[in-house]
């Protein structure tokens, strides 16, 4: 095998694939990226449950693959000056790199070793914008769970309707939901649910452009396909929540809020709690305010933020964080929050009433104490 290319295109390819290898593998090529060399160069990197697969522009002179330990060969490509890198293997696997007046010889291993990535049936399909599908990821991953005894909320679920798709992260505390109209669709409505490892990546490898994802399902796989790159995950099998009958259908009060103002005031209470004092914060939702305010060891935080509505002095306590999570990714400046009693879930929408977003937060049960 010989090859020629930038080191801008390899590095980039590198970083992109190298978070699919395995950091420790009882099959030893997983730890390494496998490089192709044929018709075009292929870079991959595959863990047994999340495959990346990237394409870079070279100057192929002699066809081959060899697999390459994945730190090695990053540290030292990112090491060589910005020139043109060239790539030669031999029959015995020592791999030469060199760029300008700098030379590497390394050992790689045999691409033979190397499990071959899932493929997929391309009949079933769908695209949408980079940035849409980012955002979307971004605003609901946050509610995946990391409990591994219900692996199926450890992912994502998507939902085509329509053209419309729906997204939907569950953790047993927390709900959150994005929907937006997807540009075309070559499959029937249906879902299914992406593991949370595989989005992280796919979230990174995007952009905030108007350029196309495309995404096809296959029997027990979902691709992802950004540009020169591919992402290859296992689907999550199981029976996901029904989270439309989990989001109460109606509620007591509604309460509009400035995004920026209730955000402030939840941070401020909450700067005397930490992962070792832990407390809920207590809102108190009263004519046209919100009373906030948190007891530690520390001390007592109270803060006030202005509101449009009436709770009636509705009490009811989050957790900080899952609250702080909610309406830090509700993409609106003006929200509602929509409350029943001090133990039913605090639902958060829009303002202007549409139904791009839905979070869910439950609330955490108070002692009896003055406010």
């Amino acid at each position: 095998m010989k090859l020629s290319c930038e080191k801008a295109s390899l590095l980039s390819a590198i970083s992109v694939t190298s978070r699919a290898t395995a950091s420790k593998s009882t099959i030893p090529s997983l730890e390494g990226i496998l490089i192709e060399a044929y018709e075009e160069l292929l870079l991959s990197g595959y863990n047994l449950r999340t495959g990346i697969r990237s394409k870079v522009e070279a100057e192929i002179t002699e066809t081959g693959s060899i697999v390459l330990n994945s730190r090695l060969f990053s540290e030292i490509v990112r090491s060589f000056p910005d020139d043109v890198i060239t790539i030669t293997s031999n029959e015995k696997y020592i791999v030469t790199l060199e760029c300008g007046m700098s030379k590497f010889e390394i050992i790689g291993s045999s691409a033979e070793d190397y499990p071959e990535l899932p493929s997929i049936d391309g009949r079933d399909f769908f695209t949408t914008k980079q940035s849409t599908l980012k955002s979307m990821i971004s605003q609901t991953i946050f509610a995946i769970s990391d409990n591994e005894s219900r692996p199926i909320h450890t992912g994502s679920l998507f939902e085509l309707e329509d053209k419309t798709l729906t997204i939907v992260s569950v953790d047993g505390y927390r709900l959150a939901l994005r929907k937006e109209e997807i540009e075309s669709s070559e499959m029937e409505n249906g879902s299914f649910v992406v593991p949370g490892s595989a989005l992280l990546e796919i979230e990174k490898i995007m952009s905030d452009t108007d350029k196309l994802v495309k995404i096809t399902l296959g029997t027990k796989h979902i691709s992802f396909v950004v540009d020169d790159t591919e992402l290859i995950s296992r689907r999550l099998e199981g029976e996901f929540l029904n989270y439309r009958q989990a989001i109460p259908q109606n509620s007591k009060y509604i309460i509009e809020v400035n995004k920026r103002d209730i955000i402030s005031s939840v941070e401020r209470v909450s700067l005397i709690i930490s992962d070792k004092l832990k407390s809920p914060v207590r809102c108190l939702f009263d004519n046209g305010v919100l009373y906030l305010s948190t007891v530690t060891t520390l001390g007592k935080a109270n803060d006030e933020c202005m509101v449009d509505g009436d709770g009636e002095k509705l009490e009811i306590g989050f957790n900080n964080k899952y609250l702080l999570d909610a309406l830090k990714a509700a993409p609106s400046d003006s929200l509602k929050l929509m409350l029943t009693t001090g133990i039913s879930p605090c639902i958060i929408v829009p303002s202007d009433d549409t139904d791009k977003f839905i979070y869910m937060v439950l609330p955490v049960r108070l002692k009896a104490g003055e406010f």
